[in-house]
């Protein structure tokens, strides 16, 4: 067989080739609900298909482009992607190369809300560590919510059948429309001025855009930072709201957050007698061991007979006043031998002591005398000294002839003049 065309027409290759020449021309931005998605570790592109009611389109997203996206996708989403056609001669397969693509309709609300969710777990206001803990028996409960609404009327009910002791303060306000934040910011902040228990923020149930006013930063920090504990009822179990996250509690329905807040009353009671009831025996449990041991008591040879106790103690002070006369005078006389031998080594040690210290000192006066100049006078050599000023002459340089000198002897002194000098060569 020939793989040559015949009468002009074209390969497989050339026609899929012509056809991917011609799609990779086509830029489009298509809305439609992602499904069969498929994200696995190790390849290059997140692939999924769009689909409406009449059909549905492969595409792909390489994941240089998706990390940017900024949002994750799930089967359902609602999306518009921007990009082109694609075709793969080698197995006939058509796709759509997605280059940009964004959440349309309540996606986009819903990653708006999901990015702002993140954001405030990261500083922590959805911590459980930092939420208010709820009272056990309230005094007085707020309510948030609209006037016109079922919720209001759901809450009241419940607190009224399992708390009716309990003092109610509502604070009502718009819970839909364009200045709903701000209403309920208001009636939140009213609530928390009033102090009261517990704080009950609720409303009936909508669609995804009707809860946007919960999902509002500033009145969920507003939430989060209540000094009194806030419980959440906003809309029907599958509903969610960050409102929801940061508060103390989040409860399923309105209903379900008053229940949440009030005890059952009958359980009280019964509780109240139970704790009476344990009181009770309680009481006499302890009264009936009080007498037991007053019994003892009553028993004990002190109060059988109040001058035993008297007698042992005289007796143990008697043996004590007989050990202390003893052992003072055999005190003074332990004393006093030590003293009496103290003393005598005293006498015998002192002598040798002196006589020790006096030969040094006689050694010492020896070695004195021997260096002292009126020694040195004594075997016949004299001092002299210039008069009238007193100093000591040891060379002829110092004086002159006719000059007057003092010569200290070792019996006196002479004044004598100078007659004549002569040096020793």
């Amino acid at each position: 067989m020939s793989n040559q065309p015949e009468n002009n027409a074209l390969t497989v290759t050339q026609a899929m080739r012509l056809a991917k020449g011609q799609l990779n021309s086509v830029w489009v931005n298509v809305i439609g609900e992602v499904s069969e998605l498929s994200n696995k570790p190790g390849y290059s592109g997140v692939f999924f298909s769009l689909r409406d009611q009449d059909a549905t389109m492969p595409c792909v997203i390489w994941k240089s482009n998706y990390a940017r996206m900024g949002f994750d996708l799930a089967p359902g989403m609602l999306i518009e992607a921007y990009g082109n056609f694609d075709v793969y001669p080698a197995k006939g397969r058509m796709q759509f190369n997605v280059l940009n693509m964004k959440p349309a309709g309540e996606g986009a609300l819903r990653v708006k809300v999901a990015m702002l969710a993140r954001k405030l777990e990261a500083e922590g206001l959805m911590d459980p560590a930092r939420k208010l803990p709820l009272p056990r028996i309230p005094q007085t409960i707020a309510i948030v919510t609209s006037p016109r609404g079922k919720a209001v009327h759901d809450c009241l009910r419940t607190l009224r059948r399992r708390w009716p002791l309990a003092h109610i303060l509502f604070c009502g306000i718009p819970v839909e429309g364009t200045d709903a934040v701000r209403y309920i910011s208001q009636g939140v902040s009213c609530a928390i001025q009033a102090r009261p228990d517990v704080i009950l923020l609720v409303r009936g149930g909508g669609s995804y855009e009707d809860y946007m006013p919960f999902n509002d930063e500033s009145l969920v920090r507003l939430v989060a930072s209540s000094p009194v504990p806030i419980v959440t009822g906003i809309g029907h179990e599958p509903d969610n709201s960050i409102c929801d996250m940061v508060a103390s509690y989040r409860a399923s329905t309105p209903t379900a957050a008053a229940e949440a807040v009030a005890p059952n009353v009958s359980e009280v009671i019964q509780g109240l007698d139970g704790s009476l009831q344990r009181l009770e025996r309680g009481l006499l449990g302890r009264l009936r061991t009080s007498e037991l041991q007053l019994d003892a008591i009553s028993k004990r040879r002190a109060f059988q007979d109040p001058s035993a106790p008297i007698q042992r103690r005289a007796k143990e002070l008697d043996s004590y006043a007989l050990r202390l006369s003893h052992a003072i005078p055999d005190s003074f006389n332990r004393d006093a031998r030590r003293v009496e031998l103290m003393q005598q080594k005293l006498m015998s040690t002192g002598p040798r002591i002196l006589q020790k210290h006096e030969q040094r000192l006689g050694m010492k006066a020896a070695s004195l005398e021997s260096l002292s100049p009126l020694a040195v006078l004594s075997r016949g050599y004299g001092m002299a000294r210039k008069h009238p000023q007193g100093g000591l002459v040891t060379s002829v340089s110092q004086v002159e002839p006719g000059q007057d000198i003092d010569l200290q002897l070792k019996d006196g002194r002479l004044i004598c003049s100078v007659r004549e000098l002569e040096r020793n060569d």
